[in-house]
C-alpha cells in the first residue's frame, strides 16, 4: 500500500473530527509570529499524519469542507505518496502527479491568489527533470 504522509494544522480546521480518521505520527506546536499571518491565534499545532491510500480521497474531501476561512484567512493541508500529492484548499482539491511542474504551478498560483504568503505554499518540489 502506498500511504500518504503530510501535515495538517489543527487550528486550520473548523471541525477537528477528521483528525480521528488519520494516524498522527508526531505533533509540533509553533508559537505564532508575524510571519504566520494569523494574529488571532497563539500557536499552530502541526500534526504529521499518515493516511491509507484507500481512505485518502474521503479524508481529503472532509478536510476541504473543514478548513477555516474566517478572519479573511486561507489555509491548506497537503500530503503525498511516491506518485501523487493532494493539496487541499477550502472547496478546491488538487490531485497532482508529482512529476508535473505545471500541476504544481497551478496549485501554487491558486494558493497565492487566496492570499496565502508565497513562502507558505512550499509544496512545490524542485525535480531534476524540470530543469532539463
Amino acid at each position: 500500500m502506498n500511504n500518504y504522509k503530510g501535515t495538517i494544522i489543527e487550528e486550520s480546521l473548523t471541525n477537528k473530527d477528521v483528525l480521528k480518521k488519520v494516524k498522527i505520527i508526531s505533533t509540533k506546536v509553533e508559537p505564532i509570529t508575524d510571519k504566520h499571518k494569523t494574529p488571532w491565534l497563539l500557536q499552530w499545532t502541526l500534526h504529521a499524519v499518515e493516511i491509507p491510500e484507500s481512505e485518502a480521497q474521503s479524508v481529503t474531501e472532509e478536510i476541504s469542507k473543514s478548513l477555516d476561512y474566517s478572519h479573511n484567512s486561507s489555509w491548506y493541508a497537503d500530503y503525498k505518496n511516491d506518485t501523487h500529492h493532494y493539496i487541499i484548499f477550502r472547496d478546491k482539491i488538487f490531485y497532482i502527479d508529482r512529476k508535473s511542474k505545471e500541476q504544481y504551478d497551478e496549485a501554487k498560483r491558486y494558493g497565492i491568489s487566496l492570499g496565502i504568503p508565497e513562502y507558505q505554499v512550499d509544496f512545490h518540489p524542485e525535480v531534476e527533470e524540470w530543469k532539463r
